[in-house]
C-alpha cells in the first residue's frame, strides 16, 4: 500500500523540515519530492505536513507516520540483505558528537550491529570540532556532528534551533555578566554562544567548562549558569531560558553526516550506517525514553 520510495522521501522531509533540503539529500528535483509526499498523503487519506512559504511542520498524522515509515523501510532493507546475501565486514570508525550522549543513538547503533554482525564498529564520542579534525586527518570513517554556521559540507540529517537552557527557576541579573556553562574549544555551541553575546554587547563570564555533556548538565542543574543547546535535545531537568531574560538569538544549527576517504570495505560499512542514521534521524530528537 505504501511505496518505499515515497516513504524515504517523507522521512527526508520530516527530518530536515524542508522540501529543498530533502531534494538535495535524495538527489531529486523539489517537484518530485512534492509529488512523492502528495501521493503518500493520497494513499493515507491524511495530511502529513502543514506548509507555507516559510516553514514545514509535521501534522499529528505525520508524527504517527514516522514510526510506520521506519518499520516498513527496515523490513524492506532486511529482506533485501537476506536475499542478496550481502554481508558487510571490516572495521568502521564512527564518530558522534557529545550532543547524542543522552539520545537514542545507542539503540540505532545496536540495531546496526545486529544487522551487520561482522562489522567491527569503533565509536568515538567527542566535540564536533574535534571530530571534523579527526575525519580530515583520516582517523575516522564517518562522523555525525554539527557543522559551523555558513558551512555547506556534509549530508544534512536535520536542522534545529539553538536555545539558551538552564535549571528551572534560574534568574539572570541584567546588570551582571551572563554566567556561561560551555564546552571547551573548538566546540560549535561555545563559539555560537560567545559570538551571539559579543554581537549583542552583553557581558559574560565562564562559570563552568567541561568536555563532557554530563558535566555541563550537572553544572546547569546545580544552577551555576546557562548553556547554549539544541532545542530538540534539551536534557531532562533543564528548560529554555524565558525570553524576558533578554539573551540574544542563537539561530539554527545543522547536524550532518560526513564521510572519510578509506578502503572500500570501510566505505561500504560507512554508507550502510549513514543510511541507517538518515532513516532513523528523527529518533535522535530528544533524550532517550521520550
Amino acid at each position: 500500500m505504501y511505496d518505499p520510495t515515497q516513504l524515504r522521501t517523507f522521512l527526508a522531509v520530516a527530518q530536515t523540515l524542508s522540501f529543498t533540503q530533502a531534494a538535495r539529500r535524495l538527489g531529486l528535483r523539489q517537484s518530485t519530492v512534492s509529488q512523492h509526499v502528495r501521493r503518500l498523503e493520497e494513499a493515507t487519506g491524511r495530511q502529513l505536513f502543514t506548509r507555507d512559504t516559510h516553514s514545514v511542520e509535521l501534522t499529528e498524522d505525520g508524527e504517527a507516520m514516522l514510526g510506520f515509515a521506519r518499520t516498513i523501510l527496515q523490513a524492506h532493507e532486511r529482506a533485501a540483505a537476506f536475499f542478496t546475501g550481502t554481508r558487510l565486514r571490516g572495521r568502521l570508525r564512527f564518530g558522534a558528537s557529545e550532543d547524542f550522549v543522552l539520545t537514542r543513538l545507542p539503540e540505532i547503533l545496536e540495531s546496526f550491529r545486529r544487522d551487520h554482525p561482522e562489522v567491527d564498529l569503533e565509536l568515538t564520542v567527542e566535540l564536533s570540532g574535534t571530530l571534523h579534525a579527526r575525519l580530515e586527518a583520516g582517523r575516522l570513517d564517518l562522523v555525525l556532528a554539527k557543522r559551523q554556521a555558513g558551512a555547506t559540507h556534509g549530508e544534512l540529517v536535520w536542522r534545529d534551533r539553538m536555545v539558551w537552557i538552564a535549571a528551572d527557576g534560574v534568574r539572570l541579573d541584567p546588570d551582571r555578566p551572563v554566567p556561561l556553562i560551555l564546552f571547551p574549544p573548538p566546540a560549535v555551541t561555545r563559539a555560537r554562544a560567545l559570538d551571539a553575546l559579543e554581537r549583542d554587547g552583553r557581558a559574560w563570564r565562564i562559570a563552568c567548562t567541561s568536555g563532557s555533556l554530563s558535566g555541563l548538565v550537572a553544572a546547569a542543574r546545580a544552577g551555576l549558569g546557562v548553556m547554549a543547546h539544541t532545542r530538540g535535545l534539551i536534557p531532562p531537568g533543564l528548560v529554555p531560558v524565558p525570553d524576558r531574560a533578554g539573551l540574544p538569538d542563537l539561530g539554527t544549527v545543522d547536524f550532518v553526516l560526513l564521510h572519510g576517504h578509506r578502503r572500500t570495505a570501510a566505505q561500504e560499512a560507512a554508507s550502510a550506517l549513514a543510511a541507517a542514521l538518515l532513516a532513523a534521524g528523527d529518533r535522535l530528537h530528544g533524550p532517550a525514553g521520550r
